[in-house]
């Protein structure tokens, strides 16, 4: 009788933790450019040759594995004992590959859920995410894609969802990834500005149509904190002063780029993968709310490697041009934690 009491206190203890764990008050958002996940096949209307098991990356069904894997650990050690609520992916090539992430991995443990639609872009690669169908209930979703002068353009569409916070309030989100730099800073600015109209003007329409909307905004924007396409088109500032809740601030913005970032070239650090909120979510009341301290670049010791050329580290990334690394990305991942009383 001694041993089943044992039994059953111990079966209340857990089952109390694991409902604490689930109900913390917390709700967290990981943003991860996990650096070209794509499946083994050759798709005929995209440029995704390089990545099949006869490309130049010589990408098998081995190596993608491996990737997943990476990927799930990353994603369970980001937020300690909260394992992400959202995460939202950029380079990802399709809906399949994010299918193996949540059924292949340890991420098969939760309920998550996808969200995805296949890009424009000539690559290949889009937007998409996952959410615990227990902590998040969708209530709309769709894909807005850029436009310059009218026209628009064969890159990555931004992701805009808005849904219901673990029986709290409504919250909408914007993921995105904004047109790369790979063709030269000033040859591409007027590409990432034409993406922060686009954004700015769906922030807007928010704003309109509903009373202080609770916003959060994030990606791999190919731009820091202060650059024009975040500063001055999208208007994401700097968190200081009185705050006003219809305004944009970048949670980012004054973060220094001596030591770390989101990403390395060279020596430098570069903060391209942000988070972005309305000042809506940073005046604390009922629902849900956060501060600039809720928001983090994700540097677990794994994620990173020695940079054995320009000292300090880099992240561990999967290639080194057509060199196989074995890694997790070239990115580093973003977090947001958000506080929900109801």
């Amino acid at each position: 009788m001694a041993g089943k009491a044992l039994l059953v206190l111990l079966s209340f203890y857990f089952s109390q933790f694991s409902y604490s764990q689930q109900n913390t008050g917390k709700f967290s958002i990981l943003f991860y450019n996990v650096e070209n996940l794509f499946d083994t096949y050759d798709n005929p209307e995209t440029e995704d040759n390089y990545f099949t098991p006869e490309g130049e990356y010589r990408w098998t069904g081995k190596r993608m594995n491996l990737k997943l894997l990476n990927i799930s650990k990353a994603i369970l050690g980001a937020s300690g004992w909260n394992v992400p609520d959202i995460v939202i992916f950029c380079e990802i090539e399709n809906r399949d590959v994010l299918e193996k992430l949540i059924n292949n991995t340890p991420l098969k443990s939760y309920p998550y859920k996808i969200i995805h639609k296949d890009s424009p872009d000539r690559r290949g690669i889009d937007v998409g995410m996952i959410y615990n169908q227990e902590r998040f209930y969708p209530l709309e979703y769709t894909y807005y894609q850029v436009e310059v002068n009218r026209k628009k353009i064969d890159t990555r569409e931004i992701l805009y969802i808005s849904g219901v916070v673990n029986g709290t309030d409504t919250l909408h989100i914007f993921g995105n990834h904004w047109p790369s730099r790979y063709s030269g800073f000033m040859e591409t600015r007027s590409l990432r500005n034409a993406a922060a109209r686009i954004l700015k003007i769906k922030v807007d329409e928010l704003v309109q149509k509903y009373r202080s909307p609770k916003i959060v905004i994030t990606g791999d924007f190919n731009d820091n904190p202060e650059d024009e396409s975040l500063f001055e088109v999208l208007m994401a500032k700097m968190v200081e002063g009185p705050i006003v809740e219809n305004q944009l601030y970048n949670l980012f913005f004054n973060r220094k780029r001596v030591s770390s970032g989101t990403l390395k070239y060279q020596s430098q650090w570069f903060i391209f993968d942000q988070i972005i909120v309305s000042g809506s979510l940073l005046t604390p009341n009922t629902g849900i709310s956060a501060t600039p301290e809720n928001a983090k670049i994700v540097e677990l010791p794994f994620l990173l490697e020695h940079d054995e050329k320009f000292g300090g580290k880099k992240p561990f990334r999967t290639y080194y041009g057509f060199s196989y690394n074995g890694g997790f990305s070239d990115h580093l991942p973003v977090l947001l934690e958000l506080n929900t009383v109801n």
